[in-house]
């Protein structure tokens, strides 16, 4: 922090950068936080943030290769014990801007410590492992890196903790899911299959080959079965949110189950093509869900 910078103006520096690094990367989130009064939008582009910068530490350009894995398993531990340090003396102490405004978003909606530490824990597994054998071991992988992530968003979204906590957890799972079938090609490039074994044998797909064949397609049909179940399960959630936090969700929920639909248009290629929700089309259903309230489903 530059000396003689007045804390409120570092603060406010770092929700403006949430913002942006949001918008950038997030842009399905974006486009559904608009529909939300801007104290409870800045929060969500808060735990938006900080998740992105754990992320990309472990996603970096050879962060997990042999030399480096020790620099990126540091600088994960550091960003890890700073916030929780901040959080835990209920300070917005860190000079940087993005984590002193996550800090503040923890400290002003309660957010629980658990789901940061299921969260980081699941990050320096990103280090380590490379796959999953099974549905239910990637499910515990998940818990941390997508599950948790929607018990975030509860109290800053203002939903019922217990009641809402079930959809919100499938939300998140269905939200990474989708984001895994997208990704498999950017994926292998880190040397990652986020695609159970299991499944890869009783369907013999191999993402390794990068082509789409019967056997692939086949698998993604499955996969996007079981992604669109939990999408399912989350909307029973919606309703238990206050009107324009449902506004928000659904808007994001919908445009995030599309591009399995725009997977199944390209054929199920996930290794050439990325599937994309055109901006327009973001655009247009903001502005339908703010005109006509949240419908659920695709």
């Amino acid at each position: 922090m530059t000396t003689g910078v007045h804390p409120d103006a570092v603060l406010a520096e770092g929700y403006r950068r949430c913002a942006t690094i949001t918008r950038r990367h997030g842009t399905t989130y974006y486009w559904g936080t608009l529909l939300l009064p801007p104290a409870r939008r800045r929060h969500v582009y808060a735990v938006y943030a900080l998740c992105r910068l754990a992320d990309d530490i472990v996603d970096a350009p050879g962060a997990t290769a042999a030399a480096a894995l020790a620099g990126t398993d540091r600088r994960l531990d550091q960003l890890a014990r700073t916030f929780r340090s901040a959080v835990a003396d209920g300070t917005l102490s860190p000079t940087d801007p993005v984590l002193r405004a996550a800090v503040s978003t923890v400290l002003a909606c309660a957010i629980p410590d658990d789901c940061f530490h299921r969260f980081f824990a699941s990050m320096r597994q990103d280090l380590s492992t490379c796959g999953y054998e099974t549905w239910q071991d990637l499910l515990d992988y998940m818990d941390g890196s997508a599950a948790a992530i929607g018990e975030m968003m509860l109290p800053v979204l203002g939903g019922d903790p217990g009641a809402a906590r079930g959809p919100a957890r499938a939300l998140g799972l269905a939200f990474q899911l989708t984001n895994f079938l997208r990704d498999v090609g950017e994926d292998l490039d880190r040397g990652r299959v986020y695609l159970p074994r299991e499944d890869l044998r009783r369907f013999g797909a191999d993402p390794w080959s990068r082509r789409v064949t019967p056997a692939w397609r086949a698998l993604m049909r499955f996969e996007i079965e079981r992604n669109r179940a939990l999408y399912a399960e989350a909307d029973s959630g919606i309703r238990l949110l206050p009107a324009a936090s449902a506004r928000c969700v659904a808007t994001a929920r919908i445009l995030y189950a599309r591009i399995l639909d725009r997977i199944e248009a390209n054929d199920y290629d996930v290794f050439r093509v990325r599937a994309r929700v055109p901006t327009w089309r973001k655009a247009a259903l903001s502005t339908r869900v703010l005109a006509l309230g949240p419908p659920v489903g695709p």
